[in-house]
């Protein structure tokens, strides 16, 4: 695919909050971005299981409240609350932990703004190592698919979005949106070079090696 990346990730504001649930403390990821789509129409391509896949990934389950969804390859959970068209609200587990993730849909006319929030426990080590890029550099990725998806109509092509990271415009797109979620833990309180050092390892995390010359 062919984009601006500066362009692309300037689409999205984000957001870092310290928190806590139940007891423990969390930060909250937090991403916004406007769509040009009726509230209804992006709620659809958000909970319709047969769009899901056009522009995320397959999904499996029960997809109401109460029910345990699945997503090919990632994560699962359960719905925690559904109030269509407005917001939904799911566990996110994988790998062992658990995490919390919330939509919310705002129209404005014939556009409509979503937000995204992803809270998960403290862990000093994973903040450490790769701050908020570690979940809102693939929620940047999944917010382009949904746009190209509602652009275009169609299914966003699946072996496309694989190589996206190793071309020239998806190594921009990661690394201006993992300064972009660097700056906003930095608006949060977390020391300056803590997180462009975290961003960087983000980057590397979501890039695969560049090729040397003559291999």
């Amino acid at each position: 695919m062919t984009i601006d990346p500066a362009a692309m990730v300037g689409l999205v504001a984000r957001e870092v909050r310290s928190s806590s649930r139940d007891g423990r403390p969390t930060k909250i990821a937090i991403a916004r971005r406007t769509y040009p789509t009726g509230r209804a129409d992006l709620w659809d391509a958000l909970t319709n299981p047969e769009r899901i896949p056009r522009w995320f990934l397959p999904v499996s389950g029960d997809l109401k409240v109460g029910g345990h969804y699945q997503l090919e390859g990632n994560a699962g959970g359960t719905v925690e609350r559904c109030a269509a068209p407005e917001s939904f609200a799911v566990t996110w587990e994988f790998g062992g932990t658990v995490s919390w993730v919330r939509v919310t849909l705002v129209p404005d006319g014939q556009r409509t703004t979503l937000e995204l929030a992803h809270e998960a426990p403290l862990d000093p080590a994973m903040w450490d190592g790769y701050g908020p890029g570690a979940v809102g550099v693939g929620w940047d990725l999944g917010l382009m698919g949904l746009d190209l998806h509602l652009e275009r109509g169609g299914q966003v092509d699946r072996s496309t979005a694989v190589t996206f990271p190793a071309s020239p415009e998806g190594r921009e797109f990661i690394r201006l949106a993992a300064a972009a979620w660097a700056d906003a833990a930095i608006k949060d309180g977390e020391e300056a070079g803590k997180a462009r050092e975290a961003a960087a390892r983000t980057v590397a995390f979501f890039t695969p090696p560049e090729a040397t010359p003559g291999h």
